[in-house]
């Protein structure tokens, strides 16, 4: 009788279960969560964890790297759209003189110094060191929130340097990926450098921006003609937004351009084509909620992938990679990147230290290996990787709250004191 009413539950309701409690904790929870040196990505981290291998054994699957990359691609998306709709400057050079020095020097630093650890301490060739350093050097704008700004009216230059350099880096790593990715097939370079520098650096980025622009002006211009006639449905209207993130990136990729880098463009200039305040608003708040949601599936999968054995074996390697790209090459690049910029030293710091890794590593991972990557060389860049993810997220998700709250604090300060000079020596 017993087994009638109460039949054996199956694993995936247990799922369903767990998730639904851990999203109802962080939820009502998120109030004392923001006051304590903790993350949501390591709360979702160590979730996964226990419920993986080495814990409850809920969460037995293996994605192949089809599945992760179509997650991974669909989480940076939604992100980076996100970042563009934050975008408060004037398109000119100089507002967005942070942002270039970030993307031009500091990103090319980035990848080629991790490429030379991947030659010259792990003993790579160039062709996969360099894949390793395009997969690693994107700063990630989906685990970076508590250091990004915070709604589209925020004017701090450290938060709009970290979210521009987030939603502009995941596009832009994409030609070095490629070229680490050519490298593996041919070892001449010879034989597509050219191709590679006229299609894969410089028709997709072009691509990339046009198509951006493109995307979002016309689904503007549908928006507004038709709400002249009809209003749409107010529990609708949010979808606007993420059909605009489709359609930038699905029509971008069929011209052979970044669709990442079409849709922060796109989120760029639909932020600047609404009039209506609260229509930005509203399309900020359902992008960011759904960035949330999509970040719980990717760091829950990211904790049931670890594996003993094989942090064993590539532990060592990937906590040198680790150490040297967030205590050396991160700092020291930055600080190159922005010389001539007059920082307080709080803020040049605080750009070298939140250079946090995540899910568009995880994508362009997932990616490589759709494109060849494989064997045991496969096997060393995906547990670099994921070791590295893993220290980033404990790293900068312990320290993100009160490092922007002293950061917070002593800016406030520094203001206070520039305007103070300021009316002395007028």
């Amino acid at each position: 009788m017993l087994q009638v009413l109460f039949p054996p539950v199956s694993i995936y309701i247990l799922n369903l279960l767990v998730i639904g409690l851990l999203l109802l904790m962080v939820t009502l929870g998120s109030s004392w969560i923001k006051r304590l040196p903790l993350s949501y990505a390591i709360i979702y981290l160590l979730v996964g964890i226990f419920l993986g291998q080495y814990g409850l054994k809920l969460i037995h699957i293996r994605p192949d790297a089809e599945f992760l990359e179509r997650l991974t691609e669909f989480v940076v998306i939604v992100s980076v759209f996100g970042c563009g709709l934050k975008m408060n400057r004037p398109l000119r050079l100089r507002a967005w003189n942070t942002t270039v020095r970030l993307i031009g020097f500091l990103m090319p630093i980035s990848i080629f110094a991790i490429a030379a650890v991947g030659h010259w301490f792990l003993k790579m060739d160039w062709g996969p060191a360099i894949l390793l350093g395009a997969i690693l050097a994107p700063t990630d704008p989906v685990l970076a929130s508590e250091v990004q700004m915070g709604d589209i009216k925020d004017k701090d230059e450290l938060r709009f340097g970290l979210t521009s350099e987030g939603g502009l880096n995941d596009a832009l790593a994409f030609p070095f990926v490629y070229f680490g990715i050519h490298a593996l097939k041919d070892n001449n370079w010879d034989n597509w450098f050219k191709q590679w520098v006229a299609v894969d650096l410089l028709w997709a980025i072009a691509a990339g921006i046009v198509m951006g622009i493109i995307a979002a002006k016309i689904v503007v211009w549908i928006d507004q003609q038709l709400q002249r006639f009809r209003p749409v449905d107010e529990l609708m209207e949010d979808f606007v937004a993420l059909s605009t993130i489709l359609i930038a990136y699905s029509l971008t990729e069929i011209v052979n351009g970044y669709g990442f880098l079409a849709v922060f463009v796109a989120g760029v200039f639909v932020q600047r084509s609404y009039q209506d305040p609260e229509k930005k608003i509203s399309q900020f708040e359902f992008t960011e909620q759904l960035e949330k949601l999509l970040e719980v599936a990717t760091i829950l999968l990211l904790g049931t992938l670890l594996r003993y054995e094989p942090i064993r074996q590539f532990g060592g390697q990937g906590i040198l990679v680790a150490v040297l790209l967030i205590f050396l090459i991160r700092p020291l690049g930055v600080w190159i990147s922005l010389l001539g910029r007059r920082y307080p030293p709080e803020t040049r710091w605080l750009f070298g230290w939140f250079g946090i890794r995540g899910v568009g590593s995880l994508y362009y991972l997932s990616y490589a290996f759709g494109e060849g990557l494989k064997d045991s060389l496969g096997e060393q860049i995906a547990w670099i990787t994921y070791i590295v993810i893993v220290i980033s997220v404990f790293l900068h998700g312990v320290s993100a709250t009160p490092l922007m709250n002293w950061y917070e604090h002593n800016i406030k300060k520094i203001g206070r004191k520039q305007k103070q000079k300021v009316t002395a020596d007028s």
